[in-house]
């Protein structure tokens, strides 16, 4: 028995007769009694009682036919969601955001998608750090990140997205904390919350000191930036962070921005080359337009100190 025989029975049924079935299915009145007589057969039932003028549905045809219904019906949403996953419209997607990107990009990003997107289901991990991101993307657990350069594990494509100036985080009772801006250089005795080693923003605070003179003393390493804030606003330190950050608002910390050095760290998408498929393009589509319709893509090739520092690492 196959899909079709299921289509006939239920064509008849629903026609209460041989003809105009036949007429529906695009096929002969002869074949399709064959096919039903046979359909009978294999099962074992009388599934139709036929008189010269008319026929009628048994009981065990009346459940039969309730059991095409559904079945075909199945087969039906199969096949629609085969479609819809080459388009990229259904799946499972597991996201990753550094933890900048997590109160700026990750909600715009996020809701933008899944407006387009309902039947995806999404798994979104924040707060990660590049590293940990590369581990994720290379053993699969994760589809697509958002992170912070450089990436040299073979096979992983990485997408610049933009550039990022620093700014300083400042406990709001910090002497500097009046000021419109700050030199990164009058922060030389200060005690640093930074980001773990290894990050791409550990490297960024220690090349962005040492270009002014200094080795930051860096009091505290944590790898969540929610974290390196709330112990800022705790007044353990101060911290360099991407403009980003900004929108991640706590009592007792304010952001200012570096007069020198002017420096800028990037932010990039990240996928495994060898699983781009409709699901993930599709997810990538979204981003770029969600991005460039918010003018946050760069629009033109950035080079400053850190990108080219990041490029000897």
């Amino acid at each position: 028995m196959e899909l079709r025989h299921m289509r006939y029975f239920s064509a008849v049924v629903e026609e209460g007769n041989f003809t105009r079935a036949a007429e529906r299915l695009s096929m002969a009145q002869s074949p399709l009694s064959q096919q039903i007589r046979a359909l009978e057969r294999e099962l074992g039932v009388q599934l139709l009682e036929r008189t010269t003028r008319s026929i009628t549905i048994t009981a065990a045809g009346r459940v039969f036919y309730d059991r095409c219904v559904a079945l075909l019906d199945d087969a039906e949403d199969a096949m629609e969601s085969a479609r819809k996953a080459d388009r990229g419209e259904m799946g499972a997607l597991s996201l990753g955001f550094t933890g900048s990107a997590t109160y700026d990009l990750m909600p715009n990003l996020v809701r933008a998608y899944r407006e387009r997107n309902p039947l995806v289901e999404l798994t979104l991990r924040s707060e990660m750090l590049t590293p940990a991101q590369v581990d994720a993307l290379l053993d699969g657990t994760l589809s697509v990140g958002l992170l912070r350069p450089p990436v040299k594990s073979p096979g992983i494509i990485v997408e610049l997205l933009r550039h990022e100036p620093l700014l300083v985080a400042l406990p709001v009772q910090h002497p500097r904390a009046i000021a419109t801006a700050v030199d990164l250089r009058d922060l030389t005795a200060e005690a640093f919350i930074g980001y773990c080693d290894p990050s791409t923003m550990h490297d960024a605070l220690i090349a962005a000191c040492e270009q002014v003179g200094f080795v930051p003393s860096v009091r505290q390493q944590v790898a969540e930036t929610s974290t390196l804030i709330a112990l800022v606003a705790a007044g353990l330190g101060v911290a360099l962070v991407p403009e980003s950050v900004r929108h991640l608002r706590m009592n007792g910390v304010t952001y200012r921005p570096l007069r020198t050095p002017t420096m800028t760290v990037p932010l990039a998408l990240a996928y495994r080359e060898d699983t781009i498929g409709p699901l993930i393009r599709r997810y990538l589509d979204t981003a770029r337009t969600v991005l460039r319709s918010k003018k946050l893509l760069d629009p033109i090739p950035h080079v400053d100190t850190f990108g080219q520092y990041i490029d000897t690492l």
